[in-house]
């Protein structure tokens, strides 16, 4: 049974990685609208740290996996351990670099990884992410005794193009809004000029909170901060 047959349903992530949402999207029945709120922008850094320096390997998304394309080699690091943030995260690491990934933690946030991760006092931890990443990972981490070098990889501006979101708000032709990150509440806020009364179904509670403070008056967050959570809890929910 196709529960969301005939949802409209946006995908505001970037254009890149768009594509697996709207599939799963239309394998239910329902219709994605493509509006990519962000973009990625890997920063070219000549002055990343060497990995034999460090114990971890902490990675909190796959932008930051595709950022790290073309300048990370794992060969002759056999003993550096890699944590992700979760099950996507870890699947795009061993497709870009065919690395094991030895912890995921149950809960998929930045914080419950930092506050998980089995880590021994003075081990040395190195965090690539965002030009605009919170501080709290790298925190809680340092909180724990770890040595955590944080480094910006990526930027994350505002996408472009896409389906004609205003009009369709406006003419109620919008069943529903996903959210996969702070960044895509944010731009998509820009981008309209407005918070439409349509339900804001965001991945994580980070995210949701962001909406929230946003002014969105209906926020789901799906149990499992995956893709196929998010398909669930709509499923449930619209």
């Amino acid at each position: 049974m196709n529960r969301l047959r005939g949802k409209r349903v946006v995908v505001t992530r970037a254009a890149h990685q768009a594509g697996e949402l709207a599939d799963k999207l239309r394998e239910r029945g329902a219709t994605p609208l493509l509006y990519p709120c962000i973009a990625i922008v890997p920063l070219l850094n000549d002055n990343l740290p060497d990995l034999s320096a460090f114990d971890w390997l902490v990675v909190t998304s796959s932008n930051t996996v595709e950022a790290l394309r073309g300048q990370l080699d794992f060969a002759g690091y056999a003993a550096l351990k890699i944590a992700a943030v979760g099950t996507s995260t870890a699947a795009a690491l061993r497709d870009a670099f065919a690395v094991a990934v030895d912890f995921i933690p149950d809960v998929q946030t930045g914080e419950h990884l930092a506050e998980t991760l089995p880590l021994q006092r003075d081990e040395r931890v190195l965090v690539p992410g965002s030009a605009i990443a919170k501080p709290d990972l790298t925190r809680i981490l340092t909180g724990r005794g770890a040595d955590v070098t944080a480094v910006s990889v990526y930027q994350t501006i505002v996408g472009t193009g896409g389906e004609a979101i205003p009009a369709m708000l406006q003419a109620g032709e919008v069943d529903a809004l996903t959210f996969t990150s702070s960044s895509t509440v944010t731009h998509f806020v820009g981008r309209v000029g407005t918070v439409p009364d349509v339900p804001a179904v965001c991945i994580g509670t980070v995210t949701a909170q962001t909406a929230i403070d946003a002014g969105f008056k209906r926020v789901i967050v799906p149990e499992t901060y995956t893709l196929d959570g998010l398909i669930a809890v709509m499923e449930s929910e619209l």
